[in-house]
């Protein structure tokens, strides 16, 4: 979850980081979006690309792999599924910011226990990782202090949170530890192979989405982690009756949610058009910064619906 929620309006591009292509594979995949980015807007997100078009590496040439902090296993890789990465269109971005000292401290101390590299190459058991609770999966939590916040709200609920922002790992695992939350566990890397090697079918009582990267500018649209292909794989994860929550500050989007939602067979929605926002998705000071600037924020709820 993002507790950078307000979404200000499109920075220039010259401000961020460009979006490195993965590298290639067999055949490519749809346009979704794993592990989204979605702590702001990018032009509040360091390192991360404004809807830039990703820049492919030259044909033969390899990528040199990235180089983890934590080499002594101890934290997060820095590119756990490594080859198992495809050529695909991705909305998400590692972001290089720096990771404190407090965080870096919270990642070598607790990744062993609560957090899991999304490597592909084993399925989770969930009921083991969350002491049989059903577990809700987030994607994209920015800093963490609201997934904090809905995990201390629900102990018997476990949160999966996923993200590839290595200081919101730290702070998320920090919050953690000093509020006694036994219902996180954080994940690293795609949320696609996450979903498509990593969980069982129906495994999930929830997904989040809050306020995902809106890649403003209508050559990017397909960037969006909200497309068809992504539902269609995240829905064959979700059990019946499964609870579907998105959130985005931009109003473009909203309607592109509800429209891809209500396209989908699977999910029905809870109300007539966007749902009022729920008392248990907390109010941030980021998201109360966008309403400032006049922005209006929509949810959507949708459930599962039976097989």
């Amino acid at each position: 979850m993002s507790e950078n929620s307000a979404t200000p309006e499109p920075g220039p591009a010259a401000q961020h980081a460009p979006a490195a292509e993965p590298g290639p594979a067999a055949e490519p995949l749809p346009a979704s979006a794993p592990g989204a980015d979605t702590s702001a807007h990018p032009s509040e997100r360091p390192g991360h690309a404004d809807g830039a078009p990703a820049a492919s590496a030259p044909q033969g040439a390899s990528r040199p792999a990235p180089k983890s902090m934590f080499p002594d296993g101890t934290g997060p890789a820095a590119d756990p599924a490594g080859s198992h990465h495809e050529r695909r269109i991705r909305s998400f971005q590692p972001r290089r910011s720096r990771v404190s000292p407090g965080q870096a401290d919270a990642l070598r101390r607790l990744w062993p226990q609560w957090g899991l590299d999304i490597d592909g190459l084993s399925r989770i058991d969930l009921d083991q990782l969350f002491e049989g609770r059903p577990v809700v999966l987030e994607i994209g939590f920015g800093m963490g202090e609201a997934t904090a916040q809905m995990a201390a709200a629900d102990p018997d609920t476990g949160i999966l949170a996923c993200d590839v922002h290595t200081p919101g790992q730290g702070n998320l695992l920090g919050l953690a530890e000093r509020n006694g939350l036994s219902n996180i566990r954080v994940a690293n890397g795609d949320a696609i192979i996450l979903l498509r090697e990593m969980l069982a079918p129906a495994s999930l009582a929830g997904l989040r989405v809050y306020f995902p990267d809106p890649w403003p500018k209508k050559r990017h649209h397909k960037r969006r982690l909200i497309q068809p292909e992504f539902l269609s794989l995240v829905t064959t994860r979700l059990a019946p009756g499964a609870l579907v929550h998105c959130a985005t500050d931009w109003e473009p989007y909203a309607e592109q949610m509800l429209d891809v939602l209500s396209a989908e067979p699977t999910l029905a929605n809870e109300y007539s058009g966007y749902a009022p926002r729920p008392d248990f998705r907390p109010f941030t000071k980021f998201e109360g910064q966008g309403l400032d600037k006049g922005h209006v924020v929509h949810d959507l709820l949708f459930r599962r619906l039976p097989a």
